[in-house]
């Protein structure tokens, strides 16, 4: 836990993420990624050097076979440590799967997911949501965009969206999949699992294969690539804007 503490709250200081007085929505899927993050952020409230308050939101995708069992254990957890928890129930399942019949349901999903959750930290009055997006989920993002978008890209540590004055911050940039793996076995952090039949069988899950294996034949291939990320004033890519002491005259570069 002081280990994933630390690197949580380097990722804070280093991006800003949390103010005094902030209310933030930690986005509660049920996962150990966002049960891990409800623990960890609910432990650095006791000592960080501002005040703020968190809940938990949980979008319920609408899935018949969810285990109730499972759920009334994360209500348990979230009331043993006083995180009030909101459960919003959604059709998104069926709109998904039996209305919209998509064979690619996953972006979909998110983008739906994620417009509930916002609506839900609105009206409850936050200013922030916590996702539990970690080191892994960043790489794979990246490595999505490029193979199959062709650009660079990735999740941002932070995130301010216009539109409804909400900012995403994301604690967990610093920290690999494996130690939240470990963390959650640790304490038995109740786990409410993912009955979505695209689970295991998504581009993303793909990708994460795939890592694995270069960076199994190649061990510290993943922190490299992840340095890439982390420190983007190392990259060198192209650029058509024109160099410093030129001006563009008659279709041609000419030097001043």
């Amino acid at each position: 836990m002081q280990k994933i503490l630390s690197l949580t709250r380097r990722a804070i200081d280093d991006y800003h993420m949390i103010q005094e007085g902030d209310k933030i929505a930690i986005g509660l899927s049920g996962g150990k990624d966002s049960i891990c993050l409800l623990a960890v952020l609910n432990g650095y409230k006791k000592f960080a050097p501002y005040k703020f308050d968190i809940i938990a939101i949980n979008i319920n995708l609408g899935f018949a076979d969810t285990d109730q069992k499972e759920v009334q254990a994360l209500k348990d957890f979230c009331k043993q440590e006083n995180i009030p928890l909101i459960i919003h129930d959604t059709d998104i399942a069926r709109i998904i799967f039996e209305d919209r019949k998509e064979k690619s349901p996953c972006s979909l999903c998110s983008k739906m997911r994620r417009g509930a959750l916002n609506t839900i930290a609105i009206e409850n009055g936050c200013n922030k949501i916590a996702l539990g997006h970690h080191a892994d989920d960043i790489l794979e993002t990246m490595l999505m965009c490029l193979m199959n978008e062709g650009r660079f890209s990735t999740f941002s540590p932070v995130s301010f969206m216009d539109r409804t004055n909400i900012t995403l911050i994301r604690p967990f940039i610093y920290i690999e999949e494996k130690y939240l793996t470990a963390l959650a076995k640790k304490y038995n952090y109740p786990i409410v699992h993912n009955p979505c039949p695209k689970d295991k069988n998504s581009n993303r899950s793909h990708t994460k294969a795939l890592i694995d294996k270069i960076n199994t034949e190649k061990p510290g291939t993943k922190q490299i690539m992840l340095g890439a990320i982390y420190n983007p004033s190392r990259n060198n890519l192209w650029d058509r804007s024109l160099p410093e002491g030129y001006k563009k005259d008659n279709d041609d570069n000419r030097k001043i």
